[in-house]
C-alpha cells in the first residue's frame, strides 16, 4: 500500500474499463469494489473485484447512471473514492459534485472543468481566449435557423454542424452547400435533443480529409500540467474511432511540441486536474485546430501506456489522493510504436448491427510485452442488449510502426470468436490496406479502401475443407467415447468396419457454393478427396475445439467449433464458416411435422404479427423482437400453422427461448 493512498475505491462502471481499473488497484494493494446491474451479475468485472454491490435492473438509467445508488454502494462498502471509468457518469459534473458532498473523492477533474468543457460552444470561447488554434466557426447563443444559415454562408462551405452537448459521433452533419443547410440543421437538432436533451448547435469550417490527432494531458492539484505525447485516431467509421495509435505517424518533434503546448494551454485554461484528452483536427498542411476536450480517461489510453511504460490509472489514483504528478515534463520519454483495435460484437455484413448472445468460443493471442488485451468478457459470458457490445481492446507494441502493423495483423489472425458476429476480419483487412500500411491516415481512409476491405471471399482452400471433414469425423468419435461406448466396435462412430474400409460423403455449403469431401476410413488414417485432389490425413481432437492434424505428412493445427448447424474453422490466420449438411438431421426434419422457433438473441417481444390458429406461408412474419434498439423479425420457416405464442408483447426473452409453437405442413420440395 502506498502511504496516503486510498484503502478502498468503488468503480462506477462495468466491462473492460472496470477490469482495467481493478488490475491497477490489485497491483497497488487497494481494495476494489464493483457495482453491477442484474444483467451483469456474473460479469468478469464482478468476478475480479474484492467486493461487488447490486445497484439495479439492466437499464443504465436505473443502475450505472443512478447516482444515489452508486453513492449508497460506496458508503455501504467503506469506499473513500469513486473511479468513474469512461462513459456513463465519467463526464457528469453533477456526479462529481455529489461525490464531494458525500465526502467521497471523485477520481477525475473538478466539476467546474467538466462543465467548462462539456459545452462545445463555451469551450471554444475559452480556447480562443487561451490562444488555442480554432477552426473558423460560430458558437454563439443565437440559434435562429436563418441566422445560422447566414453564418454558414460567411464561413464558407463545406461546414460541420455539431451539437453543443454532443459526443460519440451523435448530432453531427456535414453540409456541402446552402441548399442542404436547413434540412441538415433540423436533423441535427432533433438528434441532439433526443441524445443530450439540448438541441443547441455550433458551426465549424469543415476540414477536408482531416487527421484526428489528440494529446494526452495530466494535471495535479499543485498547478502542474504535462502532456504525454499524442495519439492518431483518424481511422473512423461514422465519427467513431476504430483504430488508434501512438505516436501519430509523420509528426515532427517541432509539431509535437506545438501540439503539446496547445493541449497544456487548453487544460490550464480550466485549471485541470487528472487525466484528460485534448482533440485536434490536422489539415493537409499540418495546421491543427482544437475540436474538444474529453475530461476523462480515454478508451484508447493503452497506446500511450505502451509507448511510455506508465500506468495512467495509477497516475489518476495518485493525483486524486493529493500527490504531485509522478514525473515532470522533461522526464517523460516515449519508445516504439503502439496500435489499438477495438473488437466488437457487431456484424460488418449488415451495417455493423450489434450482435448479442453467448460467447460460445473465445480465443485470443497470448499476452506478452508486445501484445496486450483489455477485456471485460471471457468464454461463456454473454453480450447483452443493454450495453456497448465490446469484446476486447487489442493493443500491440513494437520498435517501429511497420513492425507494429505486422504484429497487429498477426494478432488479429489469432482471434477466434463464435456465438456472435464480430469485426475481427474487418479489422484485419483494414490494417493490411495500403493506406494504413503506408500511414496515409485521415478520416476518409475506410471509405477510400472499401474495395480492399470488402473484397469478395477467395475460394475455400482444400485445407479448410479437410479440417471441416476431420472435425465432423473426430466429433462423431468423441461423441461415442463420451457415451462410454469407446470399447465396443459395434457402437463406434468412426467408420470402423469388420472387413475393409468404409467411405462416406460429407457435404458443406459456404454461401451458395457447395463443397464436398469423400472420406475413406482406413486402418490408421483417413483418405480425404476433394474434387480431383487426394490427401492422406490423420489427426486428434484437443481441448476447446483444437485439432492437430497431419495432411500428406505436413502438420496442420486448427480449431473447429460446431455451433447451430455451422462449423467455424480457424486455421493459418483465416476464419471460415461452413454449413454442414447432415443427412441424419435432414431425415429427422423430414419425419417431423412439428417445430418450435427459438429466439436468436436476448430481447423483448414488441409485436405479434399472427394469431394462434393462423395458417401461414413460408417467410410470413410471425413476431418482432427488439434488441440493442434494433428490430428483428421472426419468419415462418415453412408453410404451416401457428399453434400458440409462448410470450406476450412486452415480455423479455433469453437467447434460445422457445417463442412459439409452430406446426409445419409437408411442403413440396422447391424446384431447382
Amino acid at each position: 500500500m502506498i502511504p496516503g493512498m486510498f484503502d478502498t475505491i468503488l468503480i462506477a462502471n462495468r466491462g473492460e474499463i472496470a477490469c482495467r481499473i481493478v488490475s491497477t488497484c490489485r497491483r497497488l494493494g487497494i481494495r476494489a469494489v464493483a457495482v453491477y446491474s442484474d444483467a451483469d451479475a456474473q460479469s468478469r468485472h464482478v468476478r475480479l473485484a474484492d467486493e461487488a454491490v447490486r445497484i439495479g435492473p439492466p437499464p443504465a438509467g436505473e443502475s450505472y447512471l443512478a447516482i444515489d445508488r452508486i453513492l449508497d454502494a460506496a458508503r455501504q462498502t467503506g469506499a473513500q473514492a469513486i473511479h468513474p471509468g469512461y462513459g456513463f457518469l465519467a463526464e457528469n459534473a453533477d456526479f462529481a459534485d455529489a461525490c464531494a458532498q458525500a465526502g467521497l473523492v471523485f477520481i477525475g477533474p473538478p466539476a467546474a472543468a467538466i462543465r467548462a468543457m462539456g459545452s462545445k460552444a463555451a469551450a471554444k470561447i475559452l480556447m480562443r481566449n487561451a490562444g488555442v488554434p480554432l477552426t473558423p466557426g460560430y458558437e454563439g447563443e443565437n440559434q435562429a435557423a436563418e441566422f445560422l444559415e447566414r453564418q454558414a454562408d460567411a464561413i464558407g462551405y463545406p461546414v460541420m454542424i455539431k451539437a453543443n452537448a454532443g459526443g460519440g459521433g451523435k448530432g453531427m452533419r456535414r453540409v456541402d452547400g446552402g441548399s442542404e443547410f436547413q434540412s441538415a440543421l433540423a436533423s441535427c437538432k432533433r438528434e441532439a435533443a433526443a441524445a443530450f436533451g439540448d438541441d443547441g448547435v455550433l458551426l465549424e469550417k469543415y476540414v477536408v480529409a482531416p487527421r484526428h490527432v489528440e494529446a494526452q494531458v495530466f494535471g495535479d492539484s499543485f498547478g502542474t500540467i504535462v502532456s504525454l505525447f499524442e495519439r492518431d485516431c483518424s481511422v473512423q467509421r461514422r465519427h467513431q474511432k476504430v483504430i488508434e495509435e501512438a505516436p501519430a505517424p509523420g509528426i515532427t518533434a517541432e509539431e509535437r511540441e506545438a501540439l503539446g503546448k496547445a493541449a497544456r494551454d487548453a487544460a490550464r485554461a480550466v485549471s485541470y486536474v487528472g487525466a484528460g484528452t485534448v482533440e485536434f483536427l490536422f489539415d493537409r498542411e499540418k495546421n491543427f485546430y482544437f475540436m474538444e476536450m474529453n475530461t476523462r480517461l480515454q478508451v484508447e489510453h493503452p497506446v500511450t501506456e505502451m509507448i511510455t511504460g506508465l500506468d495512467l490509472v495509477e497516475w489518476q489514483l495518485r493525483v486524486a489522493a493529493g500527490e504531485p504528478l509522478p514525473l515532470a515534463r522533461e522526464e517523460l520519454t516515449m519508445h516504439g510504436h503502439a496500435i489499438e483495435a477495438r473488437i466488437y460484437a457487431e456484424d460488418p455484413a449488415h451495417d455493423f448491427l450489434p450482435s448479442i448472445g453467448k460467447l460460445v468460443h473465445l480465443g485470443a493471442p497470448d499476452p506478452s510485452r508486445h501484445v496486450r488485451i483489455d477485456s471485460g468478457v471471457e468464454q461463456g459470458d454473454a453480450i447483452t442488449p443493454f450495453y456497448d457490445p465490446m469484446i476486447a481492446k487489442l493493443i500491440v507494441w513494437d520498435e517501429t510502426r511497420e513492425l507494429a502493423v505486422r504484429r497487429m495483423s498477426n494478432a488479429l489472425a489469432e482471434w477466434r470468436v463464435v456465438g456472435v458476429a464480430n469485426n475481427v476480419e474487418f479489422l484485419r483487412r483494414l490494417v493490411t490496406s495500403r493506406s494504413f500500411r503506408e500511414a496515409e491516415l485521415d478520416t476518409g481512409l475506410i471509405e477510400r479502401e472499401k474495395e480492399w476491405i470488402w473484397s469478395r471471399e477467395a475460394a475455400t482452400p482444400d485445407r479448410v475443407v479437410v479440417l471441416a471433414a476431420l472435425g465432423v469425423v473426430l466429433g462423431k468419435r468423441e461423441a461415442g467415447r463420451a457415451e462410454g461406448k469407446a470399447n465396443s466396435p459395434w457402437a463406434r462412430r468412426d467408420g470402423w468396419r469388420l472387413n475393409g474400409s468404409y467411405t462416406r460423403r460429407l457435404v458443406f455449403t459456404r454461401g451458395e457454393r457447395e463443397l464436398s469431401a469423400e472420406v475413406e476410413y482406413r486402418a490408421k488414417d483417413y483418405g480425404i478427396s476433394i474434387g480431383q485432389a487426394h490427401y492422406s490425413v490423420s489427426g486428434e481432437a484437443g481441448q476447446n475445439g483444437s485439432i492437430h492434424a497431419v495432411i500428406d505428412g505436413q502438420r496442420v493445427h486448427g480449431t473447429v467449433i460446431p455451433y447451430r448447424g455451422r462449423l467455424h474453422i480457424f486455421s493459418a490466420g483465416q476464419s471460415t464458416v461452413l454449413t454442414y449438411v447432415d443427412p441424419l438431421e435432414i431425415a429427422a426434419q423430414g419425419h417431423s411435422s412439428e417445430s418450435s422457433l427459438l429466439a436468436p438473441m436476448p430481447g423483448r417481444v414488441i409485436a405479434q404479427l399472427a394469431k394462434a390458429g393462423d395458417r401461414v406461408e413460408k417467410g410470413n412474419p410471425l413476431l418482432v423482437l427488439e434488441a440493442m434498439k434494433m428490430e428483428y423479425t421472426i419468419h415462418a420457416p415453412d408453410p404451416g400453422r401457428v399453434e400458440s405464442f409462448h410470450f406476450a408483447v412486452g415480455d423479455q426473452v433469453t437467447e434460445g427461448a422457445e417463442l412459439l409453437h409452430f406446426n409445419r405442413e409437408n411442403a413440396p420440395p422447391e424446384e431447382s
